[in-house]
């Protein structure tokens, strides 16, 4: 797939993996980036070059589909959407007052249901372009969840499952690609609480989004994940094992 002269929306576009994303593909691409923050957008703008910022919760009905309304009218050429906004709780079903229910709930909104309602609300503009795609930052917890983030891998299974039914789908009536990205703790804000300071940078996970378009690799397991996805094609019970072995 091209990676220049494209028109690409990356959803948590101000911080971490969306801003390194944004900073990468502005070089040769026009970019969009939403989040919920109008100040964190207009400082990353600061920082970036052919970039427009547009405030919107990914969560909230109405902002979503003013959003989409905006990109219809003012970037009626929109062809490539990142999936990146996402949310995680760092706690375990086990603690007091662990209140599952809700952080579950907030996770699910934020990591798999507005990625469904914002693709779905899409389709029909991405149909219109020549090439297109949807990317959706993924997780390997997709694979095997991690006990201090109960909800979080539950979320990333389902973004997984999704994007191979829409990648199958779509393939037999448009020319809209799906991939999926998978990349291990990546350092940024988000990941602060998970443990985020001993991952990758931000910036290989960008790079990597990059080298999938180019190579039309459409499950992109990101540095150390693609050794972990084997350890789970051979041994799920392995893989789960030794993803929680640190954890008490």
């Amino acid at each position: 797939m091209k990676t220049k002269n494209n028109t690409i929306l990356i959803t948590g576009g101000g911080s971490g993996i969306g801003f390194e994303m944004a900073k990468l593909f502005s070089q040769e691409n026009k970019v969009i980036i939403t989040g919920r923050s109008p100040e964190r957008l207009q400082k990353a703008a600061l920082q970036l070059n052919n970039v427009t910022t547009i405030a919107a919760d990914i969560t909230n009905e109405a902002d979503v589909k003013n959003l989409v309304q905006r990109l219809g009218a003012e970037f009626p050429e929109l062809n490539i959407v990142v999936n990146n906004a996402g949310l995680a709780h760092y706690y375990k079903l086990t603690d007091d007052n662990a209140d599952a229910y809700t952080r579950a709930s907030q996770e699910i909104q934020t990591n798999y249901l507005s990625t469904v309602r914002l693709t779905e609300l899409l389709i029909s503009q991405l149909k219109k372009q020549e090439e297109a795609a949807f990317v959706n930052i993924s997780s390997i917890t997709a694979f095997a969840p991690g006990m201090s983030l109960p909800t979080y891998g539950v979320s990333k299974a389902a973004l997984h499952s999704y994007s191979q039914v829409l990648r199958i789908s779509l393939e037999k009536v448009s020319n809209i690609k799906v991939f999926e990205i998978m990349p291990p703790f990546v350092d940024t804000d988000f990941s602060a609480e998970i443990g985020g300071s001993k991952g990758i940078s931000p910036v290989y996970v960008a790079y990597d989004v990059l080298d999938a378009l180019n190579k039309n690799e459409y499950e992109k397991h990101v540095a150390g994940t693609a050794d972990f996805y084997k350890l789970f094609l051979s041994s799920p019970a392995a893989a789960l094992e030794a993803l929680n072995s640190g954890s008490n």
